[in-house]
């Protein structure tokens, strides 16, 4: 799991922006929704979803009963729920610090706990919107964690009914797996990364997949790939078919410089073009991350790189974009903006960032998942920590945000 920042926080004023010549009160484009106070939720890690009733679902990866994380409901009126505590159950078998949730065709929610279950390597879960938990799944149940082990990542359900995902580690070189499940809990390996020699098919894939209209996986690797400038490697850029079948697209920093960027974690997302565009955390012009453009064949293209100038577009981008219904693409930045705790922005197709939001700390600090756009036309998204600083004192247990794009 990433390891979080731990920043000194600040004490920074808010910017009220006025609209128009005359004075009326302050647009309210930002809104904490919910203060996490470990409780209700600590660190707000992954993105969450809009379900079929029209509430949001999420989880965080601390806090509640156990402060092994939670599955939490909430309403765009702003009313949370904690529907489930992790590690309610001895040893932990129902899993602890749950990840990304998905909603399956039977209406039910299902995901993934880094930790806890059988093994304490990980599960693979379903929760009903009631918050009655099933665990489908525990890792590293075979020898050596041939299955794989630590999943951090969002599940997609494809058309043959199953699921599929990835874990970080694990698998027969212990580098990562793809796999796919059956609502019923029967889980296949279809791939180890580092297969290849010195791991140049990937390593470390920290983040799923997405299933693109072509009836593939596209995704990413933190680690491995050809270039040797980052230790490990820098990571790539895959596809991979529903038998289990990868190629490589992209190798990050072919060059020292690393002008494409390196070590990205967050989800592709295929785009109204065609194209796939996606974050990396490192490397760019000025090692803060990059934004870049990617077609089904691997032509690769960086078009934007973070923290220029001030900083004010932010930098370190563990978030993927999404493309909202406006055309535009949306993202966080974990660090940077004018007041040096992250921000929230709006992409153009041709890389131009414009900040909707710089986080200040009170209001939250460092935004790791990708944003959701919801039905009343408002962005939603999570910080991992900020907001309450007496919770984690003195850095916070995070917030969820709405910001009007």
């Amino acid at each position: 799991m990433k390891q979080r920042s731990r920043r000194a926080n600040q004490l920074c004023a808010l910017v009220l922006f006025c609209v128009g010549g005359a004075m009326r009160l302050p647009a309210q484009t930002f809104k904490d929704v919910v203060i996490f106070n470990q409780t209700n939720g600590e660190d707000a890690f992954s993105s969450m979803i809009q379900a079929s009733d029209g509430n949001l679902y999420g989880t965080t990866v601390y806090g509640g009963t156990q402060n092994d994380g939670t599955v939490f409901r909430l309403t765009l009126a702003g009313t949370e729920t904690v529907l489930y505590n992790f590690c309610a159950q001895s040893a932990c078998s129902d899993g602890s610090f749950p990840e990304w949730l998905t909603q399956g065709s039977d209406a039910d929610f299902y995901g993934e706990t880094y930790g806890g279950g059988a093994m304490g390597d990980g599960t693979i879960f379903k929760i009903t919107s009631s918050g009655q938990l099933t665990t489908l799944y525990s890792f590293c149940s075979q020898m050596a964690c041939a299955d794989g082990a630590m999943p951090q990542s969002g599940l997609v359900e494809a058309s043959d009914g199953n699921f599929y995902g990835t874990t970080v580690t694990g698998g027969a070189h212990s580098q990562g797996t793809v796999f796919r499940i059956t609502p019923g809990g029967v889980l296949t390996t279809l791939y180890s990364f580092c297969a290849r020699t010195n791991c140049t098919d990937g390593a470390g894939p920290y983040i799923g997949m997405l299933l693109a209209g072509d009836g593939n996986f596209y995704g990413v690797t933190a680690f491995g790939g050809t270039s040797q400038s980052c230790q490990g490697g820098c990571g790539v850029a895959y596809k991979i078919t529903s038998s289990g079948v990868l190629t490589t697209l992209h190798s990050f920093c072919p060059q020292s410089s690393c002008a494409d960027g390196s070590t990205p974690q967050g989800l592709l997302v295929e785009a109204s073009d065609g194209s796939f565009y996606g974050t990396t955390d490192g490397g760019g012009a000025n090692n803060l991350g990059t934004a870049f453009k990617m077609n089904a064949g691997g032509k690769f293209r960086t078009i934007h790189s973070f923290c220029t100038g001030t900083c004010a577009d932010g930098g370190v981008i563990y978030a993927g974009l999404i493309q909202a219904s406006d055309g535009n693409f949306y993202g966080t930045a974990a660090i940077g903006g004018s007041k040096g705790y992250g921000t929230a922005f709006k992409m153009s197709a041709t890389g131009k960032v414009t900040a909707l939001h710089a986080f200040s700390n009170h209001d939250g600090f460092s935004p790791a998942a990708s944003l959701l756009e919801a039905s009343d036309g408002n962005l939603y998204g999570g910080t991992e920590e900020g907001g309450n600083l007496a919770c984690f004192s003195p850095y916070g247990c995070g917030v969820i945000f709405r910001v009007a794009p």
